[in-house]
């Protein structure tokens, strides 16, 4: 379980999110209506909370003793979470682009090699150096 799993996995109930973050459940429940938190639920239908849920919660809070109305709340948290989707996806296409194949490698090898003059140093010179010890 990587750690988003693990920050998304709905576990407190509306009393100890209400312990934690010094709201009510009535506060709690308005933003969810709001549309501010998603909490899951229960078959029952009982609310479990996230650590995501709950540091939004927080983030609310802290946005309100700043005399942040709840539109702008709203804007905050969606330019949060559209700043955190396009690092996550910064990081993904990074991830791709350093993980190539052998066979690539190989490909790109053997054109810089065919392509070098008698005499020249290649310009991967030093990139190859680190597979050679």
């Amino acid at each position: 379980m990587n750690d988003f799993e693990r920050r998304n996995r709905p576990l407190f109930p509306i009393s100890i999110v209400m312990e934690l973050t010094e709201l009510s459940a009535r506060q709690i429940r308005y933003y969810e209506d709001q549309g501010l938190i998603k909490p899951a639920r229960t078959k029952g239908r009982q609310r479990l909370f996230s650590f995501h849920d709950i540091d939004h919660l927080l983030e609310i809070k802290s946005l309100l003793d700043k005399k942040v109305n709840i539109a702008g709340i709203k804007e905050i948290l969606l330019r949060n979470e559209i700043e955190q989707q396009e690092l996550e996806m910064k990081q993904l296409q990074q991830t791709q682009r350093s993980e190539i194949s052998k066979t690539e490698l190989r490909q790109i090898l053997k054109r810089e090699i065919l392509q070098q003059k008698p005499g020249q140093t290649s310009l991967i010179q030093g990139e190859l150096s680190r597979f050679f010890h």
